[in-house]
């Protein structure tokens, strides 16, 4: 375990590398005892630093929400970060990749509360109660921390993405909206497009069969932190999609059939 002062040094380092569009070199090459508690904690050290510097909290995002990518981290639960003022840009509107140092995009279905949500034992079906509605959603990510290690080869760990901030960066929402009691995970699918061209298709169930299980998985995770969803914060639930690296120039368009599209250039 690492100290707080630890943690926040190491929070300061990401929050530089945001600043800066750097990277850092690997936290899990320099604290292999770095655990995935330490990393919530250097992302609990970031966010009361962007807190103390005047931004707000309007949401939260779930990662890692397919088995598959669980696997590939080494890990058996999704993650999860903080979305904060400067990270929502408007559907349809520009993007400056100049922010980013390595941009990727998903499409999600983003869960705008109406009423609180707190841990312990949230359902699926406390989520849906407490749920204003869905929009469609674009998840930017990025990262602050070196993907591959040069000298070893090595590839960023849970610990790495977690400290940062779950490789988010920003989201774009989109103004379909859908009724909670209306979704239908099963049925309710997503194209991707990046510059007019079929990147990736995926279906709700993608994301742990539904995605209100995520939401209900972060409520009950921030639970244990004596933390809670509040009302009127947009929770990104998780990808219906694999993320695919974008650039300047690039225009993603998310169509989510019925429930409409979201889309915006990056620039």
């Amino acid at each position: 375990m690492i100290g707080q002062d630890d943690a926040r040094r190491l929070a300061d380092e990401l929050a530089e590398a945001r600043r800066t569009v750097t990277t850092v070199p690997q936290l899990s090459l320099r604290h292999p005892e770095l655990t995935v508690a330490d990393a919530y904690a250097v992302q609990q050290a970031w966010l009361d630093r962007m807190l103390a510097s005047g931004r707000s909290i309007v949401g939260r995002k779930v990662g890692l929400t397919s088995m598959p990518m669980q696997r590939s981290m080494g890990i058996s639960e999704p993650d999860y970060g903080v979305i904060t003022d400067d990270m929502v840009f408007e559907s349809g509107g520009e993007v400056p990749a100049a922010r980013f140092n390595f941009p990727r995009v998903e499409v999600e279905l983003a869960f705008v509360l109406a009423e609180p949500l707190t841990g312990p034992c949230v359902t699926a079906a406390d989520v849906l109660r407490a749920t204003s509605h869905i929009s469609p959603s674009i998840e930017i990510l990025d990262s602050r921390v070196e993907m591959t290690d040069v000298a070893t080869g090595h590839r960023r760990t849970i610990v790495d993405t977690v400290s940062d901030n779950a490789a988010d960066a920003g989201m774009v929402i989109g103004p379909g909206i859908l009724s909670p009691f209306e979704l239908r995970p099963r049925v309710l699918s997503a194209v991707l497009y990046v510059n007019g061209v079929v990147e990736e298709t995926g279906v709700a169930t993608a994301v742990l069969g539904n995605p209100a299980t995520a939401v209900a998985w972060l409520a009950n995770k921030l639970g244990e932190y004596g933390q809670a969803l509040e009302p009127g914060q947009v929770i990104l639930s998780g990808s219906l999609t694999q993320s695919i690296p974008v650039r300047a120039g690039d225009v993603v368009h998310g169509d989510f059939g019925d429930l409409g599209a979201v889309t915006c250039r990056f620039v």
